[in-house]
């Protein structure tokens, strides 16, 4: 279905009077690729070392959120987007060199984001391709802060970017993809419950 086309209609208020965003509409809602629940894809496979699950679906997640805000992008800009947040009432703010939190423009807080894991993904310290080499004790860390980046970026694309997923009836692979994460960071603890607030609503409506 094509949900612009057909006018999504606007989603109810909440109790409180505040209107809901539009990715809370049932219709949006209800865009997916896939019909079922994700947990036995998520899991890890039996005689599969965890930590090599782990690395192997974060350089998945990585790669295609990536590839997703790209199509984006050229909507996501200085002038569109000052400050890197998630709806009115949640602002983010980049950790530089110097250990400051900076506000920057969503746009280069994204591409701080990308360069930052993928340059994690590339450390061999942190992601060993070796045979035999081992994760270090701070693998989990690492995955747990990339995974929060990650979700920001979703947050960000679902807030303020949500019109343009419509107008490229994109909403389908985005629901998928970003179902699928959370399932997955939900099976392993990888994102705090304070983190996942932005987008609290319409994770419980996937669910």
């Amino acid at each position: 279905m094509n949900f612009f086309a057909s006018k999504i209609g606007k989603p109810k208020s909440r109790k409180d009077g505040t209107p809901k965003p539009l990715f809370l509409s049932q219709a949006f809602v209800d865009a997916t690729l896939v019909n079922g629940s994700l947990r036995k894809v998520v899991a890890a496979p039996k005689y599969v070392d965890v930590n090599e699950w782990l690395a192997v679906n974060t350089f998945d997640f990585f790669n295609y959120t990536n590839l997703f805000y790209g199509s984006v992008a050229e909507f996501c800009t200085t002038n569109n987007c000052p400050v890197m947040n998630a709806g009115p009432s949640v602002e983010y703010t980049w950790t530089d060199s110097h250990r400051r939190s900076i506000k920057v423009p969503a746009p280069q807080y994204v591409d701080y984001v990308m360069t930052w894991v993928q340059n994690i993904l590339n450390d061999e310290s942190v992601f060993p391709t070796k045979g035999g080499a081992d994760f270090p004790p701070t693998f989990l860390n690492a995955i747990r802060l990339i995974f929060k980046q990650l979700f920001r970026v979703f947050a960000h694309m679902y807030h303020a970017h949500v019109e343009e997923i419509l107008h490229m009836s994109a909403e389908r692979h985005l629901n998928t993809l970003f179902a699928h994460f959370v399932c997955f960071a939900k099976e392993f603890e990888l994102v705090e419950k304070k983190e996942l607030a932005p987008l609290a609503e319409f994770i419980a409506e996937l669910e």
